[in-house]
């Protein structure tokens, strides 16, 4: 007898289509429907057409919609960019793979001076909807420059949005609207999760998405708001799962957008707990998680009954892989800011 099908769509109770994804799977079936939606959007990075990307996040794409939409480029982040940016004042809305997190510094210059700048630059008359997918945390054994946390760079600088996908309904519907806006888009997708298979999600192909640039709250609680965003949101989850069996409601928050940061659920939350625990990957040096801490203390001063505390990655260079498990924030040292949070 023939094997069942894989990723066979079904209905839900209302008619709409629904699909059991991974969250890389849930990205690959969101490119396809935006290249449907509009011939104007390409694909382009280092091996993203025969080989369907090095995550085979495009897989298929090229088989179906041609060459001349999903493009093999040389090893160039820069050349990548820099095209991209072409193609985007020509009118398309091309989407750029940066094979891994530490690959994206050659084409730095092409973002921060270029992609950055030209809508203020023309006064409004040149749009940049340009899309450039970033894999990135840690958590998968790599080597040197493949696992890195570069979002702050981006989230500081003028002119770009940034956003994370921590799921698959994330991820399919955030790439989507990623695409179709007017501005351009570091769209940062959690690695190590792009194929887990107890990260699987119901999507709802029919269902009307949240915006892209709002933040959720996941779960909800009282005694401690956690934040996070990207592969950090499962951290969070699980430690307000471990936190529960001891008497503590944990409310958890997925920012979803790190740039415009959306805080009004932030603040609302810490009205209510008056306790913020920050969690991410990144170094805590001048981070995202830094800001979110000025604005929450600025916002609720009068509300906290302690610090806002950070749970980051450690402010030196990411580690070899076999002590990268001592260097991403885990579920005790969620669970140890929380304690500490209470104590104070």
């Amino acid at each position: 007898m023939a094997a069942p099908a894989i990723n066979k769509p079904g209905t839900d109770s209302a008619g709409n289509t629904v699909q059991s994804l991974t969250l890389g799977k849930a990205l690959n079936l969101g490119l396809r429907a935006a290249m449907e939606a509009d011939p104007k959007v390409l694909m382009m990075g280092e091996d993203v057409g025969k080989l369907g990307g090095v995550f085979r996040i495009t897989d298929g794409l090229q088989k179906d919609f041609g060459e001349h939409r999903v493009l093999d480029t040389p090893l160039s982040e820069s050349g990548i960019i820099g095209t991209a940016v072409g193609l985007a004042v020509r009118g398309f809305r091309p989407v750029c793979e940066i094979q891994f997190d530490g690959f994206i510094f050659p084409g730095f210059d092409q973002i921060v001076s270029q992609v950055a700048k030209l809508h203020a630059r023309t006064q409004g008359r040149v749009k940049m909807p340009l899309v450039i997918r970033v894999p990135f945390g840690g958590g998968i054994g790599a080597v040197e420059h493949h696992s890195e946390s570069p979002e702050s760079y981006f989230a500081h600088t003028a002119g770009l949005k940034v956003v994370s996908c921590s799921n698959a309904v994330d991820a399919y519907w955030m790439i989507q609207q990623a695409i179709q806006c007017d501005d351009p888009v570091l769209f940062f997708e959690p690695k190590r999760y792009y194929h887990s298979a107890n990260m699987k999600a119901e999507v709802d192909t029919d269902a009307t998405p949240m915006p892209l640039f709002q933040s959720r709250v996941l779960r909800q609680g009282t005694t401690a708001t956690v934040v996070a965003y990207g592969p950090s949101v499962k951290v969070a989850m699980d430690a307000a799962t471990a936190a529960q069996e001891e008497g503590k409601s944990l409310e958890v928050i997925d920012l979803r957008t790190l740039s415009p940061l959306d805080l009004a659920p932030v603040y609302d939350s810490v009205r209510r707990t008056g306790r913020l625990v920050v969690v991410s990957e990144s170094p805590s040096e001048a981070s995202l998680t830094s800001e979110i801490a000025a604005k929450v203390q600025q916002e609720c001063f009068y509300s906290l009954e302690a610090p806002v505390l950070r749970v980051n990655g450690f402010d030196v260079p990411y580690p070899p892989a076999k002590l990268e498990e001592h260097f991403l924030p885990d579920l005790d040292r969620v669970l140890d800011a929380v304690d500490r949070s209470l104590a104070w």
